[in-house]
């Protein structure tokens, strides 16, 4: 492995941990969850650095999650995380960026659009497609009420997928070879 993917790894691995730091953003009143900003950090790492680094930066961070470093939003760590209800969202995060990767790679002068329903496949509904079975065996709520309570994060998830798409058009504007 050249030194230059070192650091695509080592560089989203750790912008995903940050982005944990960030405090959720409530919406109480309007009777949407909390939004963490850290799935921002799975679809940037596969729309920028590709789908084998970014897969691997996803792995990187869940294997030091795993380890019992408090990079998950709100300081969560350990391997006990992935056993819970969250578990197969945070499982899914290296395949969503490595499919990122694979469908923005495939069309390097996508459309806003285009490049937003690349980030949107892999950042949404692949991790739903693994998180929320998970959600519904550990949980014991069923597949329709697993369903329904992520239906609450959709629109959060949605703005991510918008601002990880600007983030990467203008990225991509500023560094044409990146």
């Amino acid at each position: 492995m050249d030194t230059k993917s070192i650091v695509y790894i080592a560089l989203f691995a750790a912008l995903t941990a940050a982005l944990g730091l960030m405090p959720p953003i409530s919406f109480a009143g309007l009777g949407l969850p909390p939004i963490t900003a850290q799935s921002l950090g799975v679809m940037l790492a596969g729309a920028v650095a590709g789908p084998r680094r970014g897969g691997l930066a996803m792995l990187l961070f869940i294997v030091l999650v795993a380890a019992g470093l408090p990079l998950l939003a709100g300081g969560r760590g350990g391997i006990g995380v992935f056993l819970g209800a969250s578990g197969g969202f945070l499982l899914a995060w290296p395949l969503c960026a490595a499919l990122i990767g694979v469908l923005v790679q495939a069309r390097p002068d996508a459309s806003f659009v285009t490049l937003a329903l690349a980030i949107g496949l892999g950042g949404l509904v692949l991790m739903y497609a693994c998180g929320i079975p998970w959600m519904a065996f550990v949980g014991k709520l069923g597949l329709s009420k697993s369903l329904a309570i992520m239906v609450a994060y959709v629109p959060g998830d949605l703005v991510k997928v918008v601002l990880a798409t600007l983030i990467v058009r203008g990225l991509r504007r500023a560094y044409p070879t990146l």
